[in-house]
C-alpha cells in the first residue's frame, strides 16, 4: 500500500542557526544548524538549503553524542 502525500511529508524547524560553510552562485547555502525534524528533539544537521529555507537538499544529521 502507498503512502499518502501527507504520510511522506516533512516537517522541519531550524531552531539555531550554526554557520554557513560554502555558499553558491544559485543562492543555496550549505548550512550547519540546529533542526528538529518531525517534532523530535533538535539535532545538528549538514545540508544544502535554498534562500528561503524552503528547500532542502540531502545532508547529514547528527545526533548531540556524535
Amino acid at each position: 500500500m502507498a503512502a499518502t502525500e501527507r504520510e511522506r511529508e516533512i516537517s522541519f524547524n531550524i531552531c539555531q542557526k550554526i554557520g554557513v560553510i560554502a555558499s553558491y552562485q544559485s543562492g543555496w547555502k550549505k548550512e550547519a544548524n540546529l533542526v528538529e525534524w518531525n517534532g523530535g528533539p533538535a539535532k545538528i544537521d549538514i545540508r544544502d538549503w535554498d534562500p528561503s529555507h524552503e528547500h532542502m537538499g540531502k545532508g547529514i544529521t547528527l545526533y548531540p553524542e556524535e
